[in-house]
């Protein structure tokens, strides 16, 4: 298997949403971050809460080993943040997992984790992980275009 070639583009993927999420991030104020279009949709504050907590679960737990406890339903409760806390725990979180990605030996990429029920291996789970994060990537991004409308500068090269 071609470890360092999924190593080199898992980093360059998740950088890329930190990069993108942070551009967007930068374009809207507190209220912004925290609207949400319906009580039935999540706020982008929501979605960055969210996918702090998928890394937690996947990464320092399922990968690292770590005794965390999850608490998704409370991270999926609207809390009111700011642009800049959420700016912070974007680049902190996101930069965790490339610097996790960059240290982890070839053995740690093919062990396996249970992820409901079934187990994956370390490398699948960063996979989906990079595909999971893009989706609610876009979901931001849908917010922010919402919001600014003609002002909503793209985040893409």
């Amino acid at each position: 298997m071609q470890h360092e070639f999924n190593r080199s583009w898992l980093s360059w993927k998740f950088a890329d949403i930190q990069n993108r999420i942070i551009k967007a991030l930068e374009q809207l104020n507190d209220e912004q971050v925290n609207w949400s279009p319906d009580s039935n949709s999540h706020s982008i504050s929501t979605l960055i809460r969210h996918i702090a907590g998928n890394i937690l679960e996947r990464v320092n737990k399922g990968i690292l080993g770590q005794a965390i406890v999850r608490d998704r339903d409370a991270e999926l409760r609207p809390i009111f943040l700011t642009t800049n806390e959420l700016i912070r725990m974007a680049q902190e979180r996101l930069q965790f997992v490339i610097e996790t990605i960059n240290t982890l030996s070839d053995e740690q990429l093919v062990q396996t984790q249970s992820v409901r029920g079934k187990e994956r291996s370390n490398l699948d789970m960063l996979h989906q992980c990079a595909a999971h994060y893009s989706e609610h990537m876009g979901q931001i991004f849908y917010i922010a275009k919402q919001l600014l409308k003609d002002d909503y500068r793209s985040t893409s090269i």
